[in-house]
């Protein structure tokens, strides 16, 4: 059975994601098998997206239909005894994958001017207004958010209207999903619902657009690499 795939998008409109998140990430988020911070930006994106809630389904219906074709092993004798003496003995490990809503109906709330998707609220709080953000350097603010484990670093920034990040590469991942306003760099532009994935082959400028403030969510899972004269003279001193 093939797998199925969400190629081909063409971005025909505009109020829709035209920059999607991999059918990889897709997958892996369907089967339960992403962190935390992942699970969170896949399910802020699909609540924004359309076409990714759509392909989360149809992989959620292939995992069903292969799981329908095992066939059942008995249990071994005592089996579901010794299960409900561990339950009673020890603290089950809490579920870190982020639900994606179950209605897209309505999948946002106003918020000021602001639609915040519900799977970021319960990490934000109800009015991106209440956020404490952070100054990191003039233009531009962060506010980190607790999502468990050690192996992502999780936080929204807000780039004010015109302003631009400090040029820079990466030395892992870095998974940006653009909330409210939008940004360009030299591989194109991102607005509402695009998510950008970049590495170490990609060195860039986010800027955001002169109209209005850019905020995303920005997931990444190594600093990144500040480049340009001063960035690099900067990287012995920061860690971003």
């Amino acid at each position: 059975m093939t797998s199925p795939s969400i190629h081909g998008r063409d971005g025909s409109n505009d109020t829709l994601p035209t920059n999607h998140v991999t059918d990889e990430l897709l997958a892996a988020y369907a089967a339960g098998n992403l962190s935390e911070a992942q699970s969170l930006l896949v399910a802020t994106h699909s609540a924004l997206c359309p076409e990714c809630r759509a392909a989360i389904a149809e992989f959620e219906a292939v995992g069903a239909s292969f799981l329908e074709e095992i066939a059942p092993e008995s249990m071994r004798a005592g089996s579901l005894d010794s299960v409900l003496a561990r339950l009673d003995q020890e603290e089950m490990p809490a579920n870190n994958v982020v639900q994606h809503p179950s209605s897209y109906s309505a999948p946002d709330r106003q918020i000021g001017e602001v639609l915040l998707p519900q799977p970021l609220r319960g990490y934000v709080g109800s009015d991106l207004r209440d956020v404490t953000w952070r100054p990191v350097i003039r233009g531009l603010e962060e506010a980190e958010l607790k999502v468990s484990g050690p192996e992502f670093n999780v936080r929204l920034i807000k780039v004010a209207a015109g302003a631009a990040m400090p040029q820079h590469s990466h030395q892992g991942e870095e998974l940006t999903l653009v909330l409210t306003g939008a940004y360009q760099d030299g591989s194109g532009r991102f607005a509402r619902g695009d998510v950008q994935i970049a590495d170490g082959d990609v060195d860039h400028q986010p800027t955001a657009e002169p109209d209005e403030a850019c905020v995303c969510l920005i997931i990444t899972d190594a600093p990144i690499k500040l480049t340009g004269r001063l960035g690099r003279l900067l990287n012995p001193f920061i860690r971003y």
